[in-house]
């Protein structure tokens, strides 16, 4: 199988783990789990689907998207559901500052309303400002907001941290966040100009 096609099929095990289950024909527990059998055979029915394959996505897949338990019975996605599951997520102490990447047409709405999280259970924030950068570079011309996670946290909001290193967090109210500056060379790999620091 080529790398696109891995590529592809890692993508359709996102929709299937972390949005429509039901599209294969199954359903994921409480805590976001799925039966690995029923995944397979489930993929099997329309593309080549293999437990070999499963386990090389989920060991090569640069995000770390999936976890298996511990005798790979089970499957799920380490985040980014918009189903209601309980991923068992712990809450954590987040750093001074974390960062958020989007595209620059969703910024109006967010400098109105805040960062929601839309059809996902959490807003997904990064620890650093290149990891928003790809991430809003997905949206198109990226926008990246510096988050006060540390004054948040001590006003009383949650942040948890997932197996894959992404902070998450029910809201960013407009009050807690700034836009960053940076040069559009950043995106590539240039210097990023940062902001004064905002508490």
């Amino acid at each position: 199988m080529t790398n696109q096609s891995t590529k592809a099929l890692s993508k359709y095990i996102s929709l299937i783990l972390r949005h429509k289950p039901e599209v294969i024909g199954i359903s994921l527990d409480e805590h976001g789990w799925a039966d690995v059998k029923e995944l397979i055979s489930g993929i099997s029915k329309t593309q080549t689907m293999t437990m070999e394959l499963l386990e090389q996505i989920v060991a090569e897949d640069e995000k770390q998207r999936y976890s298996f338990n511990e005798d790979h019975t089970r499957i799920r996605a380490n985040q980014g559901h918009s189903i209601p599951v309980d991923v068992e997520l712990r809450e954590s102490e987040p750093p001074k500052y974390l960062y958020h990447g989007s595209g620059e047409k969703y910024r109006k709405f967010i400098d109105e309303n805040g960062l929601q999280p839309k059809s996902r259970l959490y807003v997904h924030l990064s620890a650093d400002i290149d990891t928003a950068i790809q991430v809003g570079s997905r949206h198109g011309k990226p926008v990246v907001y510096k988050v006060c996670s540390g004054r948040m946290q001590k006003d009383g909001y949650q942040f948890f941290k997932s197996v894959n290193g992404v902070w998450l967090t029910k809201e960013v109210p407009v009050t807690y966040f700034k836009r960053e500056t940076f040069d559009e060379t950043s995106v590539s790999g240039g210097k990023i100009r940062e902001e004064n620091d905002m508490d």
